[in-house]
């Protein structure tokens, strides 16, 4: 560090501001400073700079679901935020399980300076505990006094309501997603909310954990309600209902009609799912920025981001047809 403060005519402090703290210096200094440093060989030891200064240079972020085609943007857009600021970010995934993102947050904080929990399945009582250890900020989940980022997909389920309302049908289901979701609780009132403006009847299915598995698995519970659409949870329950309704031989939308959530399957089924946007990208870069903020000391307290959302109307939603979905005879829906 000496050689490249004397290489760069700056101070040592300097050079290490330019690795840890970039944003308190010019940006043609820290472009300066970094040339210099690669010129001469010079790499941070961040092992010997957290035994020091008790900084690691490190993030956790938390997804409830790796798989679910709703992180990966979030995941990307986290890190790419984080690494401008010279912090890494190490990624667990708590597989819809609250005592594996309590052993994984256990396994982080030592290593770590800061949280990042998305969609965590934990109790506001343990979500308030480890914000006492370490800097930590939601997404998707409104715990008071934590600093959160909330899609706000109750706007864009009103509007998928009034359009399904608007093409004539008067009976629906809402398939559920976790229990423990705040997104769902979100997504479920506000349908039913928009569901009585309209005049609607509504069903409510439990597919439980938000798959593809889970979504071929409540057709035939969907069947027996005898509604003509449904509102999933997200796009990979939806794509299951697409082929649960194939594999009976309903076809989607002239028989049965279908909106997801969260926009990431959407443009890539067949036919196109109509679908709720979401902001997954924009939250996880407002997700590390606020976690950045606290770091730094430049923002702390009750800090509520929140995202808002509209339907995206493509190819899975008509007016009802005259006669209700039935099953084929080979795919006889029973109760499940």
């Amino acid at each position: 560090m000496a050689d490249v403060a004397v290489a760069a005519g700056v101070s040592k402090s300097t050079v290490s501001r330019a690795f840890t703290q970039p944003d308190r210096l010019g940006p043609d200094t820290v472009k300066r400073i970094k040339k210099i440093a690669r010129q001469l060989g010079y790499v941070p030891n961040h092992t010997a700079r957290a035994l020091s200064t008790g900084r690691h240079g490190n993030l956790a972020l938390i997804v409830s679901d790796v798989a679910n085609p709703f992180f990966p943007p979030l995941i990307r857009a986290a890190q790419m935020e984080a690494d401008g600021s010279d912090f890494c970010v190490f990624l667990g995934n708590s597989d819809e399980d609250p005592r594996q993102e309590d052993k994984l947050i256990d396994r982080f904080v030592s290593q770590v300076e800061g949280l990042l929990l998305v969609a965590s399945r934990l109790t506001d009582e343990q979500i308030l505990q480890h914000a006492r250890r370490r800097p930590l900020v939601l997404i998707n989940r409104d715990v008071p006094g934590i600093p959160r980022v909330l899609i706000e997909s109750a706007t864009g389920v009103r509007h998928a309501i009034e359009h399904l309302a608007g093409l004539g049908h008067r009976h629906i289901v809402y398939v559920n997603g976790p229990s423990s979701s705040w997104a769902n609780r979100q997504r479920r009132n506000a349908l039913k909310v928009a569901a009585r403006q309209h005049k609607l009847e509504v069903d409510i299915v439990n597919a439980h954990v938000p798959s593809y598995e889970s979504g071929r698995a409540v057709v035939p519970q969907i069947l027996e309600s005898k509604a003509t659409a449904a509102v999933a949870f997200d796009d990979l329950t939806a794509q299951g209902i697409m082929t649960g309704m194939a594999e009976r031989g309903i076809s989607i939308p002239r028989q049965f009609s279908l909106v997801g959530c969260d926009d990431v399957l959407g443009a890539a089924t067949y036919p196109s799912l109509t679908t709720v946007s979401n902001r997954s990208d924009e939250a996880g870069r407002a997700g590390v920025s606020l976690l950045l903020d606290m770091l730094s000391g430049r923002m702390a307290g009750d800090t509520r981001l929140v995202l808002d959302t509209h339907l995206v109307v493509r190819q899975t939603t008509a007016a009802p047809a005259w006669e209700k979905p039935k099953a084929s005879p080979s795919g006889q829906a029973e109760r499940v």
